[in-house]
């Protein structure tokens, strides 16, 4: 299907093609994508209990549009309007980087950048580790802590998503539910989330921008994942994790990595 978005710049209003629709990944799970402009691919990778709509509302979605990129936003199976199996078997093995490396191949792009955020940085590492094809990556909202396969953090909201037995976050459980959103999907994402360790990390030669909120300390410590790649650059902008890559600086830092690593 397709449709039109329509985007207000400082100059004047510009109507912006839309492709749109669903693909079949490897298992046949359906995955939901939209595709905006004509330029360089870049691929947003949105976070946890959010969907792509998420990067809508940041400001880095228009910055991307207004430079003429080819703009790529999925929802990740497990959320939004994609598919949200059941099973073990549909979340494990690299399951969401391996949708979007069939994605990418279903739309004919080769060489294109990513943008994850918080979750989404967590498999935009499984994009350096496995696609021969990203040619530069940002990792958002993340710090060191997710290249330890038993991160107590998603130890803990798997077993809150699943058995709603951590009291600290109940409140996040009753916000899944009150928004409708796929409880037992949304356990099965953290089951069997990926980690990428420190020494697969550090044979990574594609640039890398790691980027955090000033305010942001719930993932680790950027700066120490950033040391872990041989090519990485850092940033901080205003805002804590969950309003920090909405700003006007987050987009400026992300698209000045982009542009200099062209």
């Amino acid at each position: 299907m397709a449709g039109l978005f329509i985007l207000n710049t400082n100059l004047q209003a510009q109507i912006i093609p839309v492709d749109s629709g669903y693909f079949k990944s490897f298992d046949n799970t359906k995955i939901y994508y939209e595709v905006r402009g004509n330029g360089f691919p870049v691929l947003l990778v949105h976070g946890f209990i959010v969907n792509s709509n998420s990067w809508r509302h940041a400001a880095l979605y228009d910055s991307l549009i207004a430079a003429g990129k080819k703009v790529i936003l999925v929802d990740l199976r497990g959320n939004g309007k994609s598919d949200k199996p059941h099973t073990d078997a549909a979340y494990n093995n690299d399951a969401e980087a391996k949708d979007l490396m069939l994605l990418l191949k279903h739309l004919h792009i080769n060489k294109y950048d990513v943008v994850g955020y918080s979750r989404g940085s967590i498999i935009t590492a499984r994009l350096l580790a496995l696609d021969k094809n990203l040619h530069k990556a940002v990792m958002g909202g993340m710090g060191s802590d997710f290249t330890n396969p038993d991160w107590p953090r998603r130890i803990q909201f798997y077993h809150a998503l699943a058995f709603d037995t951590v009291a600290s976050l109940h409140a996040m459980v009753q916000n899944v539910q009150k928004a409708g959103l796929d409880q037992e999907a949304l356990a099965l994402l953290q089951k069997y989330q990926p980690s990428t360790s420190k020494e697969i990390l550090s044979k990574i030669k594609t640039p890398v921008l790691v980027i955090h909120g000033d305010s942001d300390v719930d993932n680790g410590n950027a700066d120490e994942l950033a040391s872990f790649f041989p090519n990485a650059t850092t940033a901080v902008t205003p805002g804590d994790h969950n309003h920090a890559a909405s700003t006007p600086e987050f987009a400026a830092a992300v698209m000045a990595f982009l542009k200099k690593n062209d």
